[in-house]
């Protein structure tokens, strides 16, 4: 797709051209995601995206593909959308700044507080933040949604307005009469990814956190007792004033598991970590492919940061170079020299952000709707 250049007669674009540009510029990076370029790293993402056995909807691949070409990262380490940036040089400055805005989109389930003319006002259950979204297919996408309803979306930025939000991909509308299994998917995003709570910086409160998650624990507690009175009580049922915890179900089938408690990264849990201790102890066992694959898993996966590598080579300070020069096959690494370099390059996602704590505080209306 050829992309025009953008003229303005003034310095200051209105917002129904910013609108229409982004729909341009969205097009023309759609349109890179699915080149022949991008066709075996796309098809990859959607297989996992789908599962074993499972045919995406129409609404389903759009969300794939829009994921695909905002913030998936290719084997160099750079998203689609980098790479479709670095494509096009001859962008404006101001074209580039919208790209670079939609790095991070906020994904999450609207209350929809408003209709107006050309926009929604939306409250985001998972940050308890108020967003004005716009449509770069103009307002009437926005016709059949349920007034007071809910919608599941995702939204970046129009650049250079601060508050105005673009929808980006498609929309899941319910309507009101759903609230309460709303709320339930709405709670169950913020306690797994507590990063898209903590966009709301008045949420960053650990000890308000642990509280409010305490609570609906206790509130869930209550009321599955309340359905069963005459049952009797089992003897390993935690009592109400007991947070509840369960391991993550890719968990579930490890031999070891690592919990690490950090002042900045939060509680995280570890798979297999018994075997990369076993293998910082006795950096021979590097020769186990066992032992190597499980140090470059946890190397590739974008969901652990570098948070145990720190404490590994701390532990093993006469070990930890010998077992990277092995895995990595770099005779000359040393963690003291090259960690830090090994980690910003293996985790940027982590270094994109400012950490947060691995509890989610949920906000007012969303507390609300899952007391009800």
């Amino acid at each position: 797709m050829a992309l025009r250049a953008m003229n303005h007669d003034d310095d200051e674009p209105s917002l129904a051209s910013l609108i229409e540009r982004s729909a341009e510029l969205k097009r023309a990076l759609v349109d890179f995601a699915l080149s022949s370029r991008c066709e075996r790293h796309l098809e990859r993402f959607m297989r996992e995206a789908a599962g074993l056995d499972k045919v995406l909807s129409e609404g389903e691949a759009i969300d794939v593909i829009d994921r695909f070409a905002l913030q998936h990262r290719l084997p160099n380490g750079k998203t689609v959308l980098d790479q479709f940036l670095a494509s096009w040089p001859d962008l404006t400055a101001a074209d580039q700044e919208m790209l670079r805005s939609w790095r991070d989109p906020v994904e999450g389930i609207f209350e929809i507080r408003r209709k107006d003319r050309d926009s929604l006002v939306l409250l985001n259950l998972i940050d308890d933040l108020e967003y004005r979204a716009y449509s770069n297919v103009g307002p009437a996408a926005f016709r059949p949604l349920p007034l007071r309803g809910f919608v599941r979306a995702r939204l970046v930025p129009i650049r250079p307005v601060s508050d105005a939000w673009l929808v980006s991909g498609s929309m899941s509308a319910y309507p009101k009469s759903d609230a309460a299994q709303i709320a339930e998917v709405a709670l169950e995003l913020a306690t797994r990814l507590p990063e898209l709570v903590y966009r709301n910086p008045e949420r960053i409160e650990p000890a308000e956190a642990e509280e409010q998650l305490n609570g609906y624990y206790r509130h869930r507690q209550e009321a599955a007792l309340a359905r069963q009175p005459g049952q009797r009580r089992l003897r390993n049922l935690p009592g109400m004033d007991v947070p509840a915890f369960e391991f993550p179900p890719e968990l579930a089938d490890a031999d070891t598991i690592g919990m690490i408690y950090d002042e900045t990264d939060g509680l995280n849990c570890y798979n297999e970590y018994g075997m990369l201790c076993e293998l910082f102890a006795e950096p021979a066992l590097a020769a186990d492919k066992r032992y190597a694959d499980v140090l470059r898993g946890y190397l590739r996966a974008e969901t652990i940061g570098p948070l145990p590598f720190h404490r590994l080579a701390a532990a093993h300070p006469d070990t930890a170079d010998a077992v990277f020069r092995k895995v990595l096959r770099k005779p000359n690494f040393t963690w003291a020299e090259h960690g830090e370099a090994l980690m910003r390059r293996r985790k940027p996602r982590y270094y994109e952000h400012e950490p947060c704590p691995g509890i989610s505080v949920i906000g007012a209306r969303l507390s609300e709707l899952v007391g009800r």
